[in-house]
């Protein structure tokens, strides 16, 4: 299977598939699937926010090298990650330095997203984490679907019916 990759908005290609990835002293391989909201689920992810949104993301990866983002997808009104979180920090802390980081970005490209939360954050208390491991795949595929419609054949996916 070849590997999938992500655009990165400075022009380099991440590669989506599981790697094992090493510290000084620890060798690791740590993958989840983040998912979270909008605020009272405004759906202000439109295609003129999102690439400040992706720029945000990719900036925080940046500057925290502990913090690898494989793949993502946005809907208008949530946000789904496969990321990888070196073990030097919990998944909290990383989900934190994202969200915060975008909140920031957001707020100071779009004087209206400032107007529509002025008592803070923009997103919904909280998050969605799960590890990827053996269903990686379903999980790639899982996001890649998000905010299409359900064909008939996609719902027995993975299922078998007698």
């Amino acid at each position: 299977m070849v590997p999938r990759t992500l655009a990165h908005p400075k022009g380099c290609a991440r590669v989506m598939c599981m790697r094992t990835r090493s510290l000084h002293h620890s060798t690791y391989q740590h993958l989840y699937h983040i998912v979270w909201g909008t605020k009272y689920r405004r759906k202000f992810l439109k295609s003129y926010t999102k690439q400040v949104f992706l720029d945000s993301l990719f900036q925080t990866a940046r500057r925290y090298p502990e913090i690898y983002i494989q793949q993502m997808n946005i809907d208008n009104d949530y946000v789904h990650l496969q990321i990888e979180v070196a073990p030097s920090i919990s998944v909290a802390p990383a989900v934190q330095l994202l969200k915060a980081n975008a909140s920031k970005h957001l707020k100071f490209h779009f004087p209206f997203i400032e107007r529509m939360y002025p008592e803070g954050s923009i997103w919904s208390v909280g998050y969605f984490s799960s590890t990827v491991g053996v269903n990686e795949l379903i999980i790639r595929q899982y996001i890649e679907k998000q905010g299409r419609r359900d064909h008939p054949e996609d719902l027995q996916q993975g299922f078998e019916f007698s």
